[in-house]
Formats: C-alpha cells, structure tokens, sequence
C-alpha cells in the first residue's frame, strides 16, 4: 500500500503573494534534529523521525517546499501536526488536497 505523501509549505507569503522559503537547509536539519528528525548521514536529502520521512528538494537552499511520508500511521500524523504547528508549516495531502494549518 502506498504511503500518504504531503508537501510542506510556509504559511507566510511574501509582498509580492509568493510564499517565503521555509528557511535555508542547515535551519531545517538543524531545527528538525530537536524533533528527532534527521538524515541518516550528514548531506543526505532524506530524513527519518517518528513515524515520518521528510525529501528536501536535492541541492536547493533556501527551502521552498519538501515532501513528508508517513510511515507509521500510529505515530506519523501525530508528529506531522506537531511539528507544522511548531515551525509554521501548511501541510497540503497529495492524494485529496487537503491542507492542514494547526
């Protein structure tokens, strides 16, 4: 069975009605790593916290948007909203278009 699959964006837009980065890679890996979250070897795009996995976009920096799997239903959506919540995400649902903003 496929896993659920989310793109992570900012909440906030910029002047011009473009949202703003996320922030720049070491600002992301740097403030996952207090959730637990982070690549298995430094440099590596991919990222595994509880429940989830997070794809950085390969060598972009500032971060505009990165995809999240859940991977463990009991947990995974858990941590999803926790962690948007904390760094301001919008969490959009691949498969429904539904888009989550705790």
């Amino acid at each position: 069975m496929p896993r659920p699959e989310f793109v992570i964006l900012s909440r906030e837009a910029s002047a011009d009605g473009e949202l703003v980065p996320l922030g720049s890679r070491a600002e992301i890996v740097d403030g996952l790593s207090h959730c637990n979250t982070g690549p298995e070897a430094p440099g590596e795009d991919l990222l595994y916290g509880p429940g989830l996995e997070i794809l950085l976009p390969p060598g972009e920096d500032p971060i505009r948007q990165m995809i999240l799997r859940i991977s463990d239903d009991d947990i995974g959506y858990v941590v999803m909203l926790r962690m948007a919540k904390e760094f301001r995400w919008k969490v959009r649902d691949l498969e429904h278009g539904r888009e989550f903003q705790p």
